[in-house]
């Protein structure tokens, strides 16, 4: 039984790792083209914004689905109200979801923002002539806060609103399913079948 155990955590964590390195792989590809094709600072400025809000909106996501619990959301299943079983497959798979929303994709967002960042001191220091050291001190401190910031008050929010917001994502991936016939997990007591 251990040894399973053993080899469930090793199999999940080479899964997390291989995972965060293909998205990471896509999303800092498209990122970094991106930058190279704007010249603006403030278009610069607001793809650092995005990947920060990503980042915090996963986060959010990752807590919620620690915290929501399954009755109420048991309730709305059963009068067939739309997202709620998409909704209990997030927290019958709570540890699965957490790691990819927190670790996986909260990690790459928090790399993702310290490379967009170093290209805009770049660009402000080779522009406007500012002090490199100045600016990379103020830029790094700015990203650190605003995502540190962004993740606590995030934090508070989900534990607050934990069901609705796992209800919310529930239907989004309703919608998903709805339009591409995917759907990440299965409820073993249908069999096999999507929810």
């Amino acid at each position: 039984m251990a040894r399973n155990l053993g080899r469930s955590s090793w199999r999940n964590a080479l899964t997390m790792g291989g995972g965060t390195f293909f998205i990471a792989l896509a999303v800092g590809y498209g990122s970094q083209a991106f930058l190279g094709s704007i010249t603006s600072i403030v278009l610069s400025f607001f793809l650092l914004l995005i990947i920060i809000l990503a980042g915090i909106v996963f986060d959010i996501i990752g807590v919620a689905t620690a915290a929501a619990s399954e009755a109420p959301l048991n309730a709305r299943a059963a009068r067939k109200i739309p997202g709620a079983r998409q909704a209990l497959g997030l927290l019958r798979n709570a540890e699965r979801v957490t790691s990819f929303a927190t670790d996986v994709v909260g990690d790459v967002c928090s790399t993702l923002s310290g490379a967009v960042g170093a290209v805009i001191i770049i660009r402000l220091v080779g522009r406007h002539g500012a002090e490199d050291m100045l600016v990379s001190t103020l830029m790094t401190a700015a990203v650190s806060a605003v995502t540190v910031g962004g993740k606590a008050l995030g934090k508070g929010f989900a534990l607050r609103q934990a069901n609705d917001i796992i209800f919310f994502v529930g239907r989004l991936l309703y919608a998903l399913e709805r339009v591409t016939g995917w759907y990440p997990f299965n409820y073993p007591s249908q069999k096999g079948r999507r929810p």
